[in-house]
């Protein structure tokens, strides 16, 4: 399908202006928290991303009205008229995301039961959907998995409970939040995960009338409430996808204002950005990233939950690092094989070494487990353009931040996956003098 290659003529700068809205992490989850209301929630700064189209469409098909507002990003979801969905519509979303995982605390306190299939998502590392399940089962429902999906029920109101996560993980936060606002009693839930999207979920659910306090030390607890209303909220900008076109703009020599990132989420991005040698200036309406000229600094990184280095920021910083001089250490902690995207780097100049060691000083849970989660990359190296397929949301970005760095043409393929966290990335790569085009189409310059 030619819609799904794009050629990159690389060796230009990226310079201009572009907007980042709502955050990909944070707006789907958001939308499914509208279930839980006895009225309508509205959802505003939202992107037009294919994750939020995969929940729009599985809202609708258990009878949540979603309706477009009159401010541009903007969407009144009405769950007045939960109904269940069928089976085989539901499994037509099978393999397009994992947020359909979340639907099923809400669902089994709307209707009592719920339907999960089969899931999709990126290929970065293990993220078990049964540790969810698991959840689920302690504040009382019943699990049966089919070929098909899973079969969920509550024959009673779901019961509060304590719950230790064995790492900080985003997605089991989320399904306890979503999960344990109507149940009842109180739910403890240690070890908890603390991002800004998640404390921005928690913001949506206070509105609609839940009780959640968060400790200093991971502890969230939850006090169930027997009915949520609606909300109105607007959500924070996506942090991931800034940084991505900050990463864009060092790797290419370039100047992005960038209207609507926010300091706040992206300080830690910020340090490192600065430290490898990147220039930034941040306003009241976004932040100018740019290459201030001159050689970029290698530098010693690793992952982590937050308030650490994200590991949605570790890729595209990858590339950029490609172009510092000397050697960086990068120490993925959060998903086993987010590395394995560099072998196209090296494919095309980069000079990245793997390895199964934790380098970077701090022992991981991946160090005896036999994973490829830390890299060398030396610097600088001359990027040729390639063939390169898309392996994942991040990576994929990633790539096209390498064939826009690169000397020559690159194909890439797979860049409707880009589709699911980025919205509207062709438009801005054009805003951007970016030299892109389809197969189909002429060159196209900005």
């Amino acid at each position: 399908m030619t819609d799904d290659v794009l050629l990159v003529h690389g060796g230009n700068p990226l310079e201009g202006e572009i907007r980042v809205r709502g955050a990909k992490n944070l707006v789907p989850k958001a939308m499914v928290a509208a279930l839980l209301g006895t009225g309508p929630s509205r959802l505003r700064n939202v992107p037009d991303i294919r994750d939020v189209k995969v929940v729009r469409g599985l809202l609708q098909l258990h009878g949540v009205t979603v309706r477009t507002g009159d401010e541009e990003g903007e969407l009144i979801l009405d769950p007045s008229h939960v109904e269940s969905a069928n089976v085989a519509d539901i499994d037509a979303h099978a393999g397009s995301s994992r947020i359909p995982i979340l639907f099923c605390g809400p669902l089994l306190h709307r209707l009592g039961h719920a339907f999960i299939p089969g899931l999709g998502g990126c290929d970065i590392g293990g993220r078990p959907v049964d540790f969810h399940f698991e959840v689920l089962r302690q504040f009382g429902a019943t699990i049966e998995k089919h070929p098909q999906g899973t079969y969920l029920v509550a024959p009673q109101r779901l019961r509060g409970t304590k719950i230790e996560l064995p790492y900080p993980s985003v997605g089991a936060t989320e399904q306890v939040l979503l999960t344990a606002v109507l149940a009842e009693g109180v739910t403890e839930l240690r070890n908890a995960a603390i991002e800004p999207e998640i404390v921005d979920l928690i913001c949506v659910l206070q509105k609609m009338g839940a009780i959640i306090s968060m400790g200093t030390d991971r502890t969230i607890l939850i006090t169930g409430v027997d009915e949520l209303g609606g909300y109105t909220h607007r959500a924070l900008p996506d942090r991931l996808e800034a940084a991505s076109w900050a990463c864009a703009a060092l790797a290419t020599r370039g100047d992005i204002y960038i209207r609507g990132a926010r300091q706040l989420e992206m300080m830690t991005f910020l340090n490192t950005f600065r430290k490898v040698g990147g220039a930034f200036e941040v306003d009241d309406e976004g932040i100018r990233f740019w290459h201030p000229g001159g050689e970029l600094k290698a530098v010693v990184l690793e992952t982590d939950v937050h308030p650490g280095f994200q590991t949605d920021w570790q890729q595209p910083l990858v590339v950029a690092l490609t172009q510092a001089t000397g050697l960086s250490i990068v120490h993925e902690t959060v998903y086993e094989s987010r590395l394995g995207f560099t072998t196209a780097l090296n494919q095309m100049g980069a000079h990245i070494q793997l390895y199964r060691e934790c380098l970077g000083g701090t022992p991981c849970r991946f160090g005896a487990r036999n994973f490829l989660h830390s890299a060398v990359v030396s610097g600088p190296s001359k990027l040729i353009g390639g063939e390169l397929v898309i392996p994942d949301l991040r990576g994929g970005f990633s790539y096209l931040i390498a064939a826009l760095a690169a000397e020559g043409t690159s194909t890439v393929h797979g860049i409707d996956l880009i589709n699911r966290g980025y919205e509207n990335f062709m438009e801005k790569l054009r805003d951007l003098g970016a030299h892109v085009e389809l197969p189909s189409e002429e060159l196209v310059t900005a």
